[in-house]
């Protein structure tokens, strides 16, 4: 579990914004996952993103690392921001473009 840790910790310092998601932005392979993407552009962030169906060892050891179950799961500066719900309603109020803009994630 240590090893998975490590691995999570060096992919998370990767990029300040990373989105661990089922699929690829251009490509999402559920609706959660392109509602995230959704709000992240329109809030013109610049993000990376990890599929996580290319890495089973990495998806299942996050839900442990981060405590949180599901998939989309959304970082800032290497803290967990959430899921889907809670990065659509931070879209709407918009936290999340003021969130995005002191990270410096803009495109």
């Amino acid at each position: 579990m240590e090893a998975i840790n490590e691995r999570i910790k060096q992919t998370l310092e990767s990029s300040p914004v990373l989105l661990f998601m089922k699929g690829t932005p251009d490509f999402p392979q559920c609706g959660f996952s392109a509602q995230t993407v959704a709000a992240l552009r329109a809030c013109g962030a610049d993000f990376a993103s990890f599929n996580i169906f290319e890495d089973p060892e990495i998806r299942e050891g996050l839900k442990a690392y981060s405590n949180w179950p599901t998939y989309p799961q959304l970082y800032v500066n290497g803290e967990l921001i959430g899921g889907c719900d809670i990065v659509v309603e931070m879209y709407h109020s918009g936290e999340l473009k003021k969130l995005l803009d002191e990270s410096a994630a803009k495109a």
